[in-house]
């Protein structure tokens, strides 16, 4: 019992470590820092989380069952996908300060929370965290998954440490995301709060640019292929 109960603590805690990866965090405070308090948050974290999780599980599950292999230059690709999303989250969150400024010209007072200008809509709102979490799944699911191959021959106890790495994900991606909004909670500014969300979109930029910098050119995605 004391190896599969190891293994199993082992998925969870690096799950919850995964989800501190720099560019998980930086892509879901761009969506967070449009919201001001805990509950939204926390549905944000667990949808990027559900999303992340179910990639890792079909991706990873398919390398362990059918031998499934990505070629190097596919998870690059998927790592440039990453890059170019959080170039994107960044320019909307940047270009969504106009509409604040507009809503409160003095930056006193508070903004609708879900205005067109925060997303609207508890699905739209749910819906991106998941697929940025898809993405995310995607360029990370072949390491994950060659970790598991590389402590764990069986394909039973693979697919649970896998199942537990998605669940420590998710709840570690939920405690960041709530503890991200919490000062927004706590100032109910609008001022304040277009700060944060200026500074999280100019994070997201300028980490977008350099991960595209980093795999295109630092690891040669964008060298052409040797045969």
């Amino acid at each position: 019992m004391t190896e599969p109960l190891a293994l199993a603590v082992l998925g969870f805690v690096l799950g919850m470590r995964h989800a501190t990866d720099a560019d998980h965090v930086i892509a879901v405070s761009t969506i967070v820092s449009r919201h001001r308090n805990a509950p939204s948050a926390l549905l944000i974290g667990a949808a990027w989380g559900v999303g992340h999780s179910l990639t890792v599980l079909v991706v990873g599950g398919g390398i362990i069952l059918f031998g499934w292999v990505i070629p190097p230059r596919v998870g690059l690709s998927l790592e440039l996908a990453v890059a170019v999303m959080l170039v994107v989250l960044g320019l909307a969150n940047l270009g969504s300060l106009r509409h604040t400024i507009r809503r409160v010209p003095n930056g006193t007072g508070a903004a609708p929370v879900h205005s067109p200008a925060y997303g609207g809509g508890r699905l739209y709102q749910l819906a991106r965290p998941l697929m940025i979490g898809v993405v995310h799944g995607l360029a990370g699911s072949a390491a994950v998954a060659l970790l598991v191959l590389a402590a764990v021959r069986e394909p039973l106890p693979s697919l649970i440490y896998l199942v537990l790495f998605g669940a420590g994900t998710i709840v570690g991606m939920t405690v960041i995301t709530t503890a991200i909004a919490w000062p927004l909670a706590a100032r109910p500014s609008a001022r304040f709060a277009g700060g944060v969300r200026v500074v999280a979109g100019a994070v997201s930029l300028v980490f977008g640019c350099y991960l595209a910098y980093r795999v295109g050119v630092v690891d040669g995605l964008f060298r052409a292929p040797e045969f």
